[in-house]
């Protein structure tokens, strides 16, 4: 149920010479979060082929962001081998951040 949810973006600017940088001049990963749990629900980002953002939001998907941004930095270093790598890492860290900001302002 949706009412369960947050939806939360996390941008960072994409390196010269991506795809992705002919449509948008940031990378977002976007995340559906469990309001009670923290757990990332289903996520996506804006890397410019569908397996790209496929393969981002099965990464993401079942982790906790209460757990802090550590886990969800090290998959993505461990496993995505191309040039948004640390693009993807610094949208992480500011979803984290936006995550952080709604957890205090309840």
């Amino acid at each position: 149920m949706i009412s369960n949810l947050y939806f939360i973006a996390g941008h960072a600017r994409l390196p010269q010479g991506m795809a992705a940088k002919s449509v948008f001049d940031t990378l977002t990963i976007t995340a559906e979060v469990d309001k009670r749990y923290g757990v990332i629900v289903d996520a996506s980002c804006t890397l410019a082929t569908d397996h790209g953002r496929d393969f981002i939001g099965q990464l993401l998907q079942g982790i906790s962001l209460t757990d802090g941004v550590d886990q969800p930095i090290q998959l993505i270093q461990e496993h995505y081998r191309g040039k948004a790598v640390n693009a993807l890492t610094a949208a992480i860290k500011d979803l984290h951040v936006q995550y952080e900001q709604i957890k205090e302002d309840n």
